[in-house]
C-alpha cells in the first residue's frame, strides 16, 4: 500500500473569502506506515485528514492529487469517492459519539452500516465478535445504546466499525484527545495491533499530543498554517528536529518526571490567518531565525535519508 498526496490545495468558503487551509501539501505513506500529524489547533491537520475521504461539505478541492495503491482517489468528486469509503479509505472522528446514532443499538447500527457498504452483515458476524474481543469488549455491546457506554468503550466500538471492511488507509482524527492518560495508550496500542494483524494497511494519526504518537508512530509530520514544515522519523523528528517551528514547539512541551522550576515557555505571537496567508514561509513573523530569504517559500527538501523539512537555514538549501 502507498499513498501519494502531490501539491494538494484545499479552501472553505466562507461569506469573507475563502480559507486556504491547504496550500501544496505533499508528502507519502508508505505500506503499514503510521504516520503522526501534528501542529497547532488552526494548522490544517484535521483537513488533511478529511480531505483523504472527503467527508466535510464544506471543502473545496482547489488543486493537487491523491494516489493509493496506483489508483487516483477522486476527491473532487463526492459521489466517486462513495465506493471507497470503508473498503478502502476509513475514518475514526474525534468525538466517538457523533459517530454513533443515539437512537440505535450498536449491533444493528453496524448493521445497517455493512448493508450500505454492499456487505452482509453475517459474512463479517465472526469477524465482529474477533475485534471486540481484540479490543476488550464482549459482543454483549452490540445489544446496548451508545449512552450505556463509557467513552473509551465508545472509542473502541468506533475503531472496530471503522476497520471491520480493512482499509488500506485510516485516518485517526484526534482519537485520544477526550480520553483519560490509561485509556489513550490503551487506544493507540490497539490501532497498532490492528495494523500488525494487518486490519489496516497504513495509518494518519492527527493528535497534538507528540509525546503520545512518538510512542508508536513510524514517521512524525508537522505542519504549520496550511504548510508541511517537516516529516521524518518519529525518533528524529524528536531528537533532532530541524525546522524551527518544531524545534519551538518540542521546546514548550514539559518533559515527564523533569521539574526544573522554570516556567513553560509558549511559541511567541499567533500564527497567520488564512483568509489572506502571508507570502513565503508562514513561521517567519514568529521565527527567531527569518531573514530576508524568508520572504519565499521554501521547498520541502530531504535533509537526511528520509527527513524532510522546509527552511532555508536547514541543510539541503
Amino acid at each position: 500500500m502507498s499513498l501519494r498526496v502531490n501539491g494538494l490545495k484545499v479552501h472553505y468558503r466562507t461569506l469573507r473569502g475563502d480559507v486556504q487551509a491547504l496550500d501544496g501539501v505533499t508528502f507519502s505513506l508508505g505500506d503499514g506506515e503510521i504516520m503522526g500529524l501534528v501542529g497547532e489547533s488552526g494548522c490544517g491537520k484535521s483537513t488533511l485528514g478529511k480531505s483523504l475521504i472527503r467527508l466535510d461539505h464544506r471543502m473545496h478541492h482547489i488543486a493537487g492529487s491523491i494516489e493509493l495503491n496506483g489508483r487516483d482517489v477522486p476527491i473532487g468528486d463526492d459521489a466517486a469517492m462513495v465506493p471507497l469509503r470503508y473498503h478502502e479509505i476509513s475514518l475514526i472522528p474525534q468525538y466517538a459519539m457523533s459517530a454513533l446514532n443515539p437512537t440505535r443499538r450498536i449491533g444493528r447500527m453496524i448493521d445497517e452500516l455493512l448493508r450500505s457498504r454492499g456487505v452482509r452483515p453475517a459474512d463479517r458476524a465472526d469477524e465482529l465478535r474477533r475485534r471486540l474481543e481484540l479490543v476488550g469488549l464482549g459482543t454483549d455491546v452490540l445489544r446496548r445504546f451508545p449512552i450505556e457506554l463509557s467513552g473509551g468503550m465508545k472509542q473502541r466500538v468506533v475503531m472496530v466499525v471503522s476497520t471491520l471492511l480493512d482499509p488500506s488507509l485510516l485516518i485517526a482524527d484526534e482519537v485520544t484527545s477526550a480520553l483519560d492518560v490509561s485509556t489513550q495508550r490503551s487506544v493507540a496500542e490497539s490501532l497498532v495491533e490492528f495494523r500488525d494483524r494487518g486490519h489496516v494497511g497504513s495509518m494518519v494519526f492527527v493528535t497534538h499530543d507528540v509525546a503520545l504518537v512518538h510512542q508508536f508512530a513510524d514517521t512524525i509530520m508537522v505542519m504549520y498554517a496550511g504548510h508541511v514544515a517537516e516529516k521524518g522519523p518519529a525518533a528524529d523528528v524528536v531528537s533532532d528536529p530541524r525546522h524551527p517551528y518544531t524545534q519551538m514547539l518540542l521546546s514548550a512541551l514539559p518533559e515527564a518526571g523533569e521539574d526544573t522550576g522554570e516556567r513553560l515557555r509558549g511559541i511567541p505571537g499567533t500564527p497567520p490567518g488564512l483568509l489572506d496567508p502571508p507570502t513565503g514561509c508562514r513561521f517567519r513573523d514568529r521565527c527567531p531565525m527569518a531573514f530576508d530569504k524568508c520572504a519565499e517559500r521554501p521547498p520541502l527538501v530531504e535533509t537526511a535519508p528520509g527527513h524532510w523539512s522546509a527552511c532555508w537555514k536547514t541543510e539541503g538549501h
